[in-house]
């Protein structure tokens, strides 16, 4: 069943610092992390990323008709080699046991679709009397990923193949599905998403239901608050300041939509080690000021927190983020974010939120998405702050201020302050 969740998901997801070639080893030393240094926060899930079913993969980079590992009902498994718990037909439910020992939810990437070979090899449908080639939509391809077609609802046998595969996935104990090649292309394959969910929602297992790749399609909102727990805004978001700049814009059209169990997705937060594959130097090219304007933005608008970097990794300010609690709670408190303003100021661009806070009062962001630094003095009124006087605290430093009756503070190019307001 989709998964009832209050809040936006937190949790760790392979693909920024592994692409295709995470191995069962980093997904276990990843979750033993989250257990002893996240949980407490809020962050629980664990996610392996695409391509788990491909024993030669080896970087970001996919190998084109490459053999993937699948049962005899085209229904793709791990990669022995790469997951060695899964072998003797045990799929990821050892490894999903394990993280479940941990306290953490375990999830798994997915790409629409039945497997090319299984349709290239006929292979039948589970529980019925159909077959791969005869449900498959050959014309319904990935445009960047050659492992699938799509399949075809009008067929009969499709809907059984869904259910099979999130039978299967219940039965590996997986608690977060994240499908790909489904949001960004949904007119031309939206049936096929309703049928995936309602697969998903009969399986017996509360599954939570991420889609990508985005940018997803504002006027389909209603239709992903229905079918899906999350879906994402942007395609890849990495750690240059251009794309995060971008996302300004992306979350004043999607805040509205943010609401208990269905969330607008900005996507992983690329932070400390990442594209590992390529080798030790892929550290996030974020500066530590478009840290906290990341996290604010993603917080305030509730927007689901996954680190995307390997957190073995973490050194001490990546941690000290993460771990603090004040600014972790945000995105579960946050109701009715806005934006109040973009307006330059002194030769910057100033942008600032409102957003209340769920047991009283409220939360003011504010960034610098100018190149100096900024000397704000703002009155209550220009940031909708309906009081004369009230106490401001800014997460990120811990400063309070009591009883004030205005907003004064410098702020760092690139930069963002993120103050809870009483």
């Amino acid at each position: 069943m989709l998964s009832k969740i209050k809040n936006p998901p937190m949790g760790w997801n392979s693909w920024d610092c592994y692409g295709a070639a995470v191995t069962e080893d980093t997904v276990r030393k990843n979750a033993e992390y989250m257990a002893k240094n996240l949980k407490q926060y809020g962050f629980e899930y664990i996610v392996v990323d695409i391509q788990w079913s491909e024993p030669n993969a080896k970087s970001h980079e996919y190998n084109p008709f490459t053999d993937l590992c699948m049962d005899g009902y085209g229904r793709l498994i791990p990669a022995e080699n790469r997951f060695p718990s899964s072998a003797g037909g045990k799929g990821f439910a050892p490894l999903a046991e394990f993280v479940h020992s941990l306290g953490l939810k375990f999830g798994i990437h997915i790409m629409r679709g039945i497997p090319r070979q299984a349709v290239h090899k006929n292979t039948p449908v589970f529980g019925t009397d159909k077959t791969a080639r005869q449900i498959a939509k050959t014309a319904s391809i990935c445009q960047w990923n050659t492992d699938m077609y799509g399949v075809d609802p009008a067929k009969d046998g499709a809907k059984e193949y869904y259910d099979s595969i999130f039978s299967l996935y219940a039965e590996w104990g997986i608690d977060f599905v994240k499908v790909d090649d489904i949001c960004r292309e949904l007119p031309h394959e939206e049936t096929e998403l309703c049928m995936l969910s309602q697969a998903l929602m009969d399986c017996g297992r509360e599954m939570v239901l991420s889609l990508s790749p985005g940018p997803a399609l504002p006027e389909k909102a209603e239709l992903y608050k229905q079918v899906a727990n999350m879906w994402r805004i942007t395609d890849d978001f990495w750690d240059n300041w251009e794309s995060l700049y971008d996302m300004f814009g992306r979350a004043q059209t999607w805040c509205i939509h943010a609401g208990e169990g269905h969330f607008p997705d900005a996507d992983m937060l690329p932070v400390g080690a990442l594209l590992l594959d390529y080798g030790k130097d892929g550290w996030t090219k974020f500066s530590k000021d478009e840290h906290k304007t990341m996290l604010t933005l993603w917080s305030v608008m509730r927007s689901p927190l996954i680190i995307g970097g390997d957190m073995t990794y973490f050194d001490d300010f990546t941690l000290s983020l993460f771990t603090n609690a004040e600014a972790m709670d945000v995105s579960k408190q946050s109701r009715y974010a806005r934006p109040v303003f973009r307006r330059e100021i002194d030769g910057n661009e100033i942008i600032a939120w409102r957003a209340l806070r769920k047991d009283g009062g409220g939360y003011l962001a504010l960034f610098n998405a100018g190149e100096n630094d900024a000397s704000l003095s703002l009155s209550f009124a220009d940031v909708q702050i309906e009081s004369d006087i009230a106490s401001l605290r800014e997460l990120w430093t811990g400063r309070q201020e009591d009883n004030v009756s205005s907003v004064n503070c410098e702020i760092p190019p690139h930069g963002a302050l993120l103050y809870f307001v009483d």
